[in-house]
Order: C-alpha cells, then sequence, then structure tokens
C-alpha cells in the first residue's frame, strides 16, 4: 500500500515537471502560429546578372532614366512573394525580402489597439500558470522526500493539488486567450502584417500538451489524496468496530455466548485481518478478543 502511494507520488510529480518544461519551452518560443504573407515584389537594384525571385527586373539597368520605357516582365502572380512568418506571445517575426534572415518585432505593438489589454492578461496569466505549477511541484518533491508524519504529509499533497489545479485553469484560460488575440489580430491587424495563410505552430501545441500534463499530474495527486483518506476511514470503522466487540466479550459471562461472539467476530478475509493490525496502534490478541486459553478445559474441549 506504502509502495503504492509512492508510485503515485513520483507519477505525480513526473507529470508536473513535464508540464513545467513544455510551458517554458512554449513561454519562451515565438513559434506559437506561422504561415505566408503575400507582399509585392520591390524593384531589383544594381546590375543583376541572374535572374532573381524575389524581386522585379526592368529591360534596362538605367531605371533613372526617364527617357526610356521600362518594360516589366512580371505579371499575375510573379508580381508577389510569400514570405513565411511566426509568431508567439512576445514576438512575430517574418522572413526578409531577399529571403534571408528575419525581421522581428514586438506581438504587443501588431496587435489592435483594443486587443492589447487581453495579450497583457494573457502574459500575466502565463507566468501564474508557470509560477504555481513550480508552487506545486516542490511541494510534491517535499512530499515524496518527507519521512515522519503521515497527516503532514497528507497536507502537503493536499496543498500541492489545489496549486496544481489553479495552475492548469491559469493556462487554459491563457492559451483561450492568446487564441482570440490572434485571430482578432489576423482580421483587424495592420495591413503589412496581415497573413495570407496561417496555422498552429509546435509551441502552440507544446503548450496544450503542458496543460494536459498539468492537469493529469493534478487528477494523480487528488486521486492519491482521496484514497489515503478512505484508508484511514476504514482502519478507523475496524479499530472502532473491534472495540465494540471487546466491550461485548467483557460484558458476557457465559463462555458459551463468549464462543460464539468469538466465531462471529473472526475476519472473514485475509485482507480484513491484515487491517486489523496494520494499525500504527496496534491492538494486541487480548483487546480484541478473550483468550482461548481462559476458557475453562472441559468447555474447551467439548467446543473443540
Amino acid at each position: 500500500m506504502g509502495i503504492d502511494r509512492r508510485r503515485r507520488a513520483s507519477l505525480a510529480l513526473t507529470l508536473n515537471f513535464l508540464a513545467l518544461f513544455l510551458a517554458v519551452s512554449a513561454l519562451t518560443t515565438s513559434y506559437w502560429c506561422e504561415g505566408t504573407r503575400k507582399v509585392v515584389k520591390p524593384f531589383c537594384t544594381g546590375p543583376v546578372t541572374t535572374k532573381q525571385s524575389f524581386c522585379i527586373r526592368f529591360n534596362s539597368t538605367n531605371i533613372n532614366d526617364t527617357r526610356l520605357v521600362q518594360y516589366i516582365w512580371e505579371t499575375g502572380e510573379d508580381k508577389y512573394v510569400l514570405r513565411k512568418f511566426h509568431t508567439g506571445i512576445w514576438f512575430s517575426c517574418e522572413q526578409n525580402i531577399n529571403m534571408t534572415g528575419e525581421n522581428c518585432r514586438n506581438f504587443l505593438y501588431v496587435a489592435p489597439s483594443n486587443e492589447r489589454g487581453v495579450l497583457w492578461l494573457c502574459i500575466v496569466a502565463e507566468c501564474l500558470y508557470i509560477l504555481l505549477l513550480a508552487t506545486g511541484g516542490i511541494l510534491m518533491s517535499i512530499e515524496v522526500c518527507h519521512i515522519g508524519n503521515v497527516i503532514d504529509g497528507l497536507k502537503l499533497n493536499a496543498f500541492a493539488a489545489i496549486f496544481t489545479v489553479l495552475s492548469g485553469l491559469l493556462g487554459m484560460v491563457a492559451h483561450m486567450m492568446f487564441t482570440t488575440a490572434f485571430q482578432l489580430t489576423v482580421s483587424l491587424g495592420p495591413e503589412d502584417w496581415k497573413p495570407q495563410t496561417w496555422d498552429y505552430s509546435w509551441s502552440y501545441i507544446l503548450a496544450w500538451s503542458s496543460f494536459t500534463a498539468c492537469m493529469a499530474s493534478s487528477v494523480t495527486t487528488i486521486n492519491r489524496y482521496t484514497k489515503t483518506i478512505l484508508e484511514f476511514k476504514h482502519k478507523r470503522r475496524n479499530i472502532e468496530k473491534n472495540l465494540k466487540i471487546k466491550q461485548k466479550l467483557l460484558e458476557l459471562d457465559s463462555p458459551e455466548q463468549v464462543w460464539d461472539m468469538y466465531i462471529s467476530s473472526v475476519p472473514s478475509t485475509a485482507e480484513e485481518l491484515l487491517d486489523l493490525s496494520s494499525d500504527g496502534r496496534k491492538l494486541s490478541n487480548t483487546s480484541i478478543f478473550l483468550d482461548l486459553n481462559d476458557l475453562p478445559d472441559p468447555q474447551g474441549e467439548e467446543y473443540c
């Protein structure tokens, strides 16, 4: 029973640390969403010896000569280029026009002004999520390493469960707020940022995986706490029952009645017998049942 509890405690602690690692990884990366943005190609500058796909070339290199008629060979979709971008809670980064390197800017300034409050709440909720998750993990670690009173371990277990559940709820709210803010930014954001296509990326998956691990850890912790309480109540009922039996045995005078009571009070299974002896305040045989050696020999032989 104790080994089973320790295994469940180790499982809850492992899930908590996994959730914490995934949450920090998601918060510090900017790949919650990624996609492409359609922009018009700029004019090619300088001497162009080979065809470049990211700029528009002329039929002459002298673009400053207004007397020349310049022909643009690109038509239709060839006049545009698709630049990849990725966005997180903190930054939104986009490829440079020459397709090498990235240009990043703060996502708070990309979002519409009326949505910045939601983003701030999202950032605060994510930070609180990680803080409460770490607090729950510390309490679980103390409980696992704790050697002493079982009641103190139960208190640590209860507080760890509370902190873990609260962190999971905050994490869920934070992820949903970012999703809403990003979708509104796609619709109402600046024209020089609006994406052509986009989808959720691996940081977003890490964030929700962290939430899943957090809730699994909290459920495991609550289940362990509840099971321990039920075990204590079961043992307490057994002790109270045995004390009542002892009292009845002491009140009986007839050995025949004593023997009937003894037979009816024997545990029906080995598990119940182990439960009777597993409590810290062990009751001796004489405290539960009357010793058969105290019975008169003739009557003992008769019942045998």
